[in-house]
């Protein structure tokens, strides 16, 4: 994996890149759709090629070892073969999931004793067990494994779980130099920078991630409960640190104003579940701002559901159909307002991009950010 620079934006951090993988090219800043167990929910790969033109999506570690498997997914030659995706796949290591949805989890030294949320079966993750599984599914660029503290933590708690995941990090690292990929093709390890709401904690991880000289750096544990103002004045720190050749990706956020403000912070990457969880619950972010579908304001709106949007779905339904859809509870109401959402994210992310290589970024996003944030 390759990263280079194409343009700064002069009245802010905001930079604009590009990502070559063995699986294509990435221009920066983007968002990658989350495809938690090899699927986006709702939208099929095509969708996500044709109307929303994603360039790179996510799978999940947890989700995929526990199903299908390592062994199904080794038969199947990796993930892009067994979903049909032929675009970069980034692969998170598992270590929120652990954390957050599996049972009577025990934390060691050696990794993480857990039980699946699915049959109540026990598992062991290590930094060394968890590259093995990303070799297996075979993703471009792969996490290492970390812990993620809970939002608020006590101070010498999230030091010591910032402890804990550098050294697991130094694991990583090295297995990753003693494994080979599986499928023919190189594969890219990111650290995560952790160290909860602490700034010292956060610049001592940022340090030492940098240290790793990795491909690329993530920023962890933040929008998980703390104000929007503390999550971009870390970000902001993080991003003083980490190298500035080196793509940095902001892991979980969020709204489009946070991509707005983290990309003017310095951030390259990003990924959320909002824009599908809040499409299949009605919630369609706009060119106009936010919109509840399920409203009765919009029975009769026959108007397109965006005519800011280059994407056939968001050109060709109607708000007044797609309420109608909701209300009825069908499914395809679910695939739209997904395909929508995700649309406006890239759609978002691309015209970021374009003024930022234009050096008019910063007063743009001042403009944007107030549009984005008003309910319809």
């Amino acid at each position: 994996m390759t990263f280079e620079l194409s343009a700064k934006d002069p009245a802010s951090s905001a930079r604009a890149g590009v990502i070559t993988t063995d699986h294509g090219v990435i221009e920066t800043p983007i968002f990658m759709p989350v495809g938690t167990v090899g699927s986006v929910k709702a939208v099929t790969q095509e969708q996500l090629k044709t109307q929303i033109n994603a360039r790179i999506i996510l799978g999940n570690t947890y989700h995929l070892y526990l199903r299908p498997g390592v062994d199904i997914l080794e038969q199947a030659g990796g993930l892009h073969k067994f979903n049909g995706w032929d675009r970069p796949i980034l692969t998170d290591s598992g270590g929120y999931q652990v954390f957050s949805l599996a049972a009577n989890r025990k934390i060691k030294e050696e990794g993480v004793i857990f039980q699946s949320h699915i049959d109540g079966s026990k598992h062991l993750f290590t930094p060394e067990s968890v590259i093995n599984t990303q070799r297996s599914i075979g993703a471009d660029i792969i996490m290492a494994f970390d812990e993620c503290p809970p939002y608020p933590s006590e101070y010498a708690y999230a030091k010591t779980s910032m402890e804990l995941t550098h050294r697991w990090l130094a694991r990583c690292v090295k297995h990753m130099s003693e494994t080979e990929p599986k499928y023919g093709y190189s594969q890219s390890l990111f650290p995560i920078v952790q160290g909860s709401t602490f700034r010292d904690l956060r610049k001592d991880s940022a340090a030492f991630i940098a240290g790793m000289e990795c491909d690329g750096n993530a920023i962890g544990g933040l929008s998980v409960g703390e104000p929007e103002d503390m999550m971009y004045e870390l970000s902001a720190l993080c991003c003083e640190i980490l190298p500035e050749d080196k793509p940095r990706y902001l892991m979980g956020v969020g709204t489009p104003w946070n991509i707005l403000e983290n990309i003017s912070l310095g951030i390259d990457m990003f990924d959320c579940v909002m824009p599908t969880r809040n499409g299949r619950n009605g919630m369609l972010f706009t060119t106009k701002g936010v919109i509840n579908i399920k409203n009765k304001k919009w029975a009769t709106d026959f108007s397109v559901l965006d005519d800011g949007l280059d994407c056939e779905t968001s050109q060709f339904y109607s708000k007044a159909y797609l309420r109608h859809l909701f209300v009825a509870g069908e499914f395809l109401g679910l695939t739209i307002a997904s395909i929508h959402n995700l649309a406006f994210y890239l759609h978002l992310v691309k015209e970021a991009r374009k003024h930022i290589l234009a050096g008019d970024f910063a007063s743009w996003k001042s403009e944007m950010i107030p549009i984005l944030k008003q309910r319809l």
